[in-house]
Formats: C-alpha cells, structure tokens, sequence
C-alpha cells in the first residue's frame, strides 16, 4: 500500500486467489476449491494421509538455493515444521550445499512459555537453535525504605513500533506478534539466513484456537475455519509475510500448500470438533496423524501442548507492556472522543487508539484505513465466536482468572 498511497486517491486490497484483467472488466476469483463453498464434507480422517500431505508440503519447500531455517516457538505448528524439516533434510538437495542439521529461531522475554519450550523441542531434534530475546529494562522508583514500584520498559520492541505499522500497514491487534517477529527477522538476516519456514494456517485449517471450544455443531464448526482461512492475509499471514520481509528473510508456510488444505479441509469436521468427553483437545486429528510411539517426531508432552496466541508465547508480560504504554500515550479524554476522530472502525481500547495513530501518520487517505477490518472478535477469531460466546464478555476477571478460559476472556475484554 506505501507504494501507491502517496500517488493515488482511490484504492483497495487486491484479494488473494485473483488474478486481473482489464480486458474482462477487472478482478476474477481462479482459485475454487472446494472447501471456499463451505460445503460440509463427509470424508473420514486418515492420519496416515494427512501426514503424508503435510511432510510432503514441507518437502516442497526444502528446495532452496540460500541458507535457511524453521521459527520454532515450541508449539504444535512450528514444532511439527521443524521435526519433518529435520527428518527429512539429510536426503534433501539443500543438505549438500547448506548442511543437514537445520537452523531454528525463536524470539521472547527471558522466561517466556516460548522460549523454554521451543529449547526443548530443539534439544530434541538436535537442531541449531538460536534465541532472540527482548531488552527489559527494570526501574525502581524508591519511595520509603524497602518498598518500591517497578516499571518494566520494553524499549527495543516499544522504539520498533511505528516501523512495524509502517511495514504490516495495519492498525489491528496484529501489531502485538507482529513486533517480536520483525525483530527476529532482522536478527535472522543478520547470520545470512534467507529463508525461514513458518507453522502458520494450522490453527485456521484445523480450529485450534481456544474459542472453537465453543463451537455448537460440526457445521459451524466447519464455516468458521473457512471463514478464518479467508481472512488468514488479513491476519497471520500479513504479519509471517510483511514482518518478514520487512526484515529481509522469506516466509515460507507449508501448512497453507494448496494440496495439503485440500486434504486437511476435506475431513469430516466432526473429527475437528474439541471433544474432551472423547479426549479430542483443538488440533487432535493433527497431534493423531504424528502421534507414533514407533518412530516419534516430538516428545509427547509437545505434541498434545496447548495452543499459545503467538503474542503470549513471546512473553505475557509483552502485551501488558504494551497496553501500558498506550496508557501514556492515551488519555481518557482522547478515547472518549474517538468516535469523533475516527468514524470508521473507532478504537475502543487506548492500545487500538495508539495503534490508529500511527497508522493514520503514514496512511491518512480513507482508502488506506478501510484495507484494515473492524468489528468485535474475540481472541484472534472472526465476529462469529462472539455468537458462540457472548456471555464471556461479562465474565469479571477474578471469576476467570484461575480457568482456561482466561486467555480468551482477556483478550475480549481488551
């Protein structure tokens, strides 16, 4: 969008899976699967077809002229990349030239959920692992002897901010991830990688978010992981793509190859559903397919993790830094008005305000803001969870704060 938002008054997203012609009268749709209809298919899982897809997408993208590597944040996606990338890399033409044990990145806050998973997964594999942490610094403000108040002052992610906007051309909560993973792209290209494989799509192909516990029936079920594939360039894949770019490393996403979303979006959602009365937590049909006692791709305890938002991975006390600095910057007045200020898609958080400002610095025209969608979600979903689960909004965060549905009832709240 920078490079037409100076030099033209009207312009829109060119949406994936089109291609243009002038001839024909503008924008037309090539790419018509199946799962795009939303029909609900019937087919049974089998998990030796689904991974076989999915090691043979990752295959595909081992072929490269230029040193790479995997981001690993020791969760079931980039776990799974990494463990098929190192099984199958020795046999690789990219092993003659680069070497056969492969490379793995991960970025957080000392301490992080990510980053002490993500050294066991890579112990595991017996990978290269590097690590990427965040500068904190702590200040104490001394008030009587022995009593202070602490500040933590995330300076290297808080100084990249507006760069990050600037690049990820979006004012959404996309920013958060977004900002670890510009700064690993940056410290990834400086060791001469250029290429980096992502565990992005996986949580959209197969309901992994904590939310779909919530989903009602199969057919919901299934029309929300559609719907969220849809919008994966919106989201996820605008912040892996232009995070990394921006950064001078490619992304690379074998859990979006089209075969393999055929296969996976051609099961059965009943087999997707989170079933605990069946022990079916978000993803079992992909923990099933490389669940083997025989020859195991990851210690069990990785394999059937919880999903982590990559956001909180990182480090929780990241988003509360940054909610904190949009304090500073917001006032309670300002919020109050922003309706006034901003008529379309109004902040409601002082962290969404912040966010707008720098955006609307770099991108004032009408145009530009309405590239970026609006409406109410809820932990990294569509409009449609908020159906699922309305009530969680008026759930008070003391009541939440001990259950799993935390994470969730946070992120509506903010």
């Amino acid at each position: 969008m920078k490079a037409v938002s100076d030099d033209c008054e009207r312009f829109t997203s060119f949406p994936p899976g089109h291609l243009y012609s002038s001839k024909q009268g503008g924008l037309r749709r090539w790419y018509n699967p199946q799962w795009f209809l939303e029909k609900i298919p019937s087919t049974p899982c089998d998990p030796i077809v689904l991974r076989e897809a999915f090691e043979k997408a990752v295959l595909m993208r081992l072929m490269t002229d230029v040193p790479f590597g995997v981001l690993l944040s020791g969760g079931l996606n980039s776990s799974l990349v990494a463990a098929v990338a190192c099984r199958y890399l020795a046999k690789s033409e990219a092993a003659r030239q680069w070497g056969s044990q492969l490379h793995t990145f991960c970025v957080g806050l000392e301490g992080s959920p990510d980053l002490k998973a993500a050294r066991e997964v890579a112990d595991y594999l017996g990978t290269h692992h590097h690590e990427l942490h965040f500068t904190v610094r702590v200040i104490y403000k001394g008030c009587k002897k022995n009593t202070f108040t602490k500040a933590q002052d995330f300076q290297e992610g808080i100084d990249a901010l507006e760069e990050v906007i600037y690049h990820i051309e979006t004012y959404v909560t996309t920013v958060r991830a977004s900002t670890p993973m510009f700064l690993m792209s940056r410290k990834i290209k400086s060791l001469g990688v250029k290429m980096v494989l992502f565990g992005e799509g996986s949580d959209e192909i197969f309901g992994g978010y904590l939310y779909f516990h919530k989903a009602p029936n199969k057919e919901k079920f299934h029309q929300e992981t559609c719907q969220k594939i849809k919008g994966l360039h919106l989201y996820d894949c605008l912040r892996a793509n232009k995070s990394a770019s921006a950064g001078g490393v490619e992304a690379r996403v074998p859990f979006l190859d089209k075969e393999f979303v055929k296969t996976a979006m051609d099961i059965d959602p009943e087999w997707k559903m989170i079933r605990p009365d069946l022990g079916r937590i978000e993803k079992w049909v992909l923990r099933k397919a490389f669940d083997d006692d025989q020859k195991p791709y990851l210690p069990k305890h990785i394999l059937y993790r919880q999903k982590e938002q990559f956001s909180d991975g990182v480090g929780y006390s990241w988003i509360e830094g940054l909610k904190d600095h949009a304090n500073k910057q917001v006032t309670d007045s300002m919020l109050m008005n922003a309706s006034f200020v901003y008529p379309e898609n109004t902040p409601t958080t002082k962290e969404g305000y912040y966010y707008r400002t720098i955006f609307e610095k770099y991108f004032p025209k009408n145009a530009a803001r309405s590239t970026v969608p609006g409406g109410p979600s809820v932990a990294c979903s569509t409009a449609k969870a908020v159906e699922w689960d309305a009530e969680c909004v008026s759930v008070s965060y003391e009541h939440a704060r001990n259950h799993r549905t935390w994470k969730i009832i946070m992120a509506c709240q903010h």
